[in-house]
């Protein structure tokens, strides 16, 4: 691998992505020290560093953990890229539900892409606000004491302009993010928006660990780092597992000449979603309680609590949000697995190539196999991301600290994300002449 990197770095172009990646995100990590206009530090430091247990400081908690670190300094990218996710959620759940709509799509091919896309940005932007006005509402709901963190935040008075500033410097700080992503996946290595979700969860691990050592000491550092080190290897080996199915082409005369025959395989991949159901469970329980934040100072005791409720279950505090989270990941994983499926068309595809699968009859009935196989095999990627993303939460039973070096989650978005580089870095390489360094 070393020497594969170093391949990398004496080719002129590959050297220049890899650079252009890493001053992308250097300049995404300074951008995230930027706090928004009006912010009260001092308030601010005080929620995080109070040991408070309201629902409102541990959600703050929660998110902070997800924005690598942009929350605790309520960062102009505190809201980071979730509301993009949260816009492409909502766009591949509307595009099934209206068939006209997915044809359409699908007939316009790379057009169809674009307009999708078009779509996503133009929904990022309302969610990006609304984000945002949770955020700061969340906050003004975790304040310490009497000491309010946005003073000037509201509707009134004196407070209509500031409030609308926060909003448009929040929401163009999440815009911005996009953007730095789209820049790397257009000129860097690896895919953008992945890439930054990456480097805000690995610039917690220094934090992860002094927060480790205060609760379990040293000893503790070292025995997560050992379930961080078996968890990777565990989500190495199951991704990288895969189904193969035989596939026989026949031989077609052309003439004088002679086209196809042999016999190949496609491989079915037991995690065909990747990291995108821990990604859109987590963003689809946070939307719960970002909604509530604009309840919490109600007039109403009913709504407030009510709203309360909610900030605590999909905070992570209540003992049957793991449940809730583990079913959540594996009921996202059948779904957008099926949705691939059905987007790649496979059956279809063999037919027009002329290949079969041996004993099986081409159409319907090798429709049926394949998604016999892949309803089997998405049962165990299902549940091994639903223990994935719970396993915080089981080593919390025995330990005075679930937090973890990284949290499982985000080890798996770690995982996926360097692999998925590794593999563009070694194809350019193979493009070029070069071994690559993945066996």
């Amino acid at each position: 691998m070393i020497e594969a990197l170093r391949n990398a770095f004496k080719l002129p172009d590959l050297r220049r992505r890899m650079l252009y990646t890493l001053l992308i995100l250097v300049i995404f990590r300074m951008a995230s020290n930027i706090p928004v206009p009006g912010v009260d530090r001092q308030a601010l430091s005080a929620v995080f560093s109070s040991a408070s247990a309201s629902a409102a400081s541990q959600f703050a908690g929660l998110l902070d953990l997800l924005s690598g670190g942009a929350v605790s300094k309520f960062s102009v990218l505190a809201a980071g890229v979730y509301p993009y996710v949260t816009a492409q959620i909502i766009v591949q759940l509307l595009v099934p539900i209206f068939p006209k709509l997915e044809q359409q799509i699908q007939e316009e091919g790379e057009g169809g892409q674009r307009k999708m896309n078009q779509w996503v940005f133009y929904l990022t932007v309302p969610l990006a606000a609304l984000y945002a006005f949770g955020q700061a509402q969340l906050f003004q709901a975790a304040a310490v004491g009497s000491r309010p963190i946005l003073p000037n935040f509201g509707w009134g008075p004196g407070r209509t302009l500031p409030t609308i500033t926060i909003l448009l410097t929040m929401t163009a700080g999440t815009m911005v993010a996009v953007w730095l992503g789209e820049l790397i996946t257009e000129q860097g290595v690896g895919n953008g928006l992945s890439l930054i979700i990456f480097g805000g969860i690995v610039s917690r691990v220094p934090a992860n660990v002094r927060g480790i050592a205060e609760t379990d000491k040293w000893l503790g550092v070292v025995i997560f780092l050992i379930i961080t080190v078996l968890t990777m290897l565990f989500i190495v080996f199951v991704q990288e597992g895969e189904r193969r199915i035989k596939v026989q082409y026949g031989k077609r005369v052309r003439g004088m000449k002679v086209y196809g025959g042999g016999s190949t395989y496609i491989p079915l991949k037991i995690n065909t979603a990747g990291m995108i159901p821990l990604i859109f469970a987590q963003s689809i329980l946070a939307f719960p309680a970002v909604i509530a934040q604009f309840f919490l100072s109600s007039t109403s005791p009913g709504v407030k609590s009510i709203a309360e409720g909610a900030v605590n279950f999909f905070s992570g505090s209540n003992p049957w949000y793991a449940p809730v989270y583990f079913l959540a990941v594996a009921g996202f994983t059948y779904f957008y697995t099926f949705v691939m499926v059905e987007q790649q068309n496979l059956p279809e595809m063999l037919q027009k190539q002329g290949g079969f699968i041996p004993g099986v009859r081409p159409g319907r009935r090798t429709e049926e196999f394949i998604l016999g196989i892949y309803k089997r095999i998405t049962l165990v990627g299902a549940l091994f991301l639903g223990l994935v993303a719970v396993l915080p939460y089981i080593v919390g039973l025995f330990m005075s600290s679930n937090q973890m070096l990284i949290q499982s989650a985000g080890l798996l978005i770690v995982v996926g994300t360097v692999m998925d580089t590794m593999r563009q870095l070694e194809s350019q390489l193979l493009m070029r002449n070069y071994e690559g360094f993945l066996r």
